[in-house]
């Protein structure tokens, strides 16, 4: 019984398996996390975590250059129903594609497409870099222990667009509506990173790590 974190070569690894960790330590969860680029390992896992930073495009061709890794992620979360987590890139990953520098195509496990932000407000900055509050949060597992108003720490300048209106959970606010946070059955995804979010960030690794969807 493992926690998965996937290596593909994009992504702060060591920061959120360092928070990963902690979340389980303080819940009490002794299982161990793993990073790894090995596909076994992430079909073994009970909970897969995938990070991202950087542009689309790149982290899909990266994802897609470990051998057998996307078909161990379909078995494993698709096919075999594991939690997933994805953070910032790793969440627009689960998009049908992503308009960034061309239009590339994602795992399509949300429908929608990932485009950059337009704040209505011109004195907004893009990147959206710095701690930003949440709008109103849904009744969901991964969530219970967040709040309406919680500061999260996002990095971006793009963000999923979700065909689904059930898709998308939590919003937040920059010059207008932007996802921070969509899922689905045993997806879920943030726009933020839970990983350098503070007291906030691990709450909800923790209690992602606890959800059996």
């Amino acid at each position: 019984m493992t926690i998965a974190i996937v290596d593909y070569g994009s992504g702060n690894l060591r920061s959120a398996a360092k928070a990963v960790a902690r979340a389980a330590r303080d819940s009490g969860d002794a299982r161990p996390v793993v990073v790894t680029a090995n596909p076994d390992e992430v079909r073994r896992a009970d909970h897969i975590v995938l990070p991202g930073v950087g542009a689309f495009g790149d982290c899909r061709r990266g994802l897609g250059a470990v051998p057998g890794m996307i078909d161990a992620l379909e078995e494993a979360v698709r096919a075999g129903g594991r939690p997933f987590l994805g953070i910032c890139v790793g969440m627009q990953l689960m998009a049908e594609r992503g308009i960034e520098y061309g239009v590339h195509p994602g795992l399509g496990w949300i429908a929608g497409e990932v485009r950059v932000i337009t704040p209505a407000d011109p004195a907004l900055k893009i990147p959206h870099m710095g701690w930003n509050d949440l709008g109103p949060v849904p009744c969901h597992p991964v969530l219970r222990s967040v709040r309406q108003g919680d500061h999260m720490y996002f990095v971006h300048s793009y963000a999923i667009r979700p065909d689904r209106p059930a898709d998308l959970l939590v919003e937040t606010d920059y010059g207008g509506p932007v996802a921070a946070v969509v899922g689905r059955d045993n997806l879920i995804g943030t726009q933020f990173h839970p990983e350098k979010s503070q007291a906030a960030g691990l709450r909800l690794l923790a209690d992602f790590l606890a959800w059996r969807p």
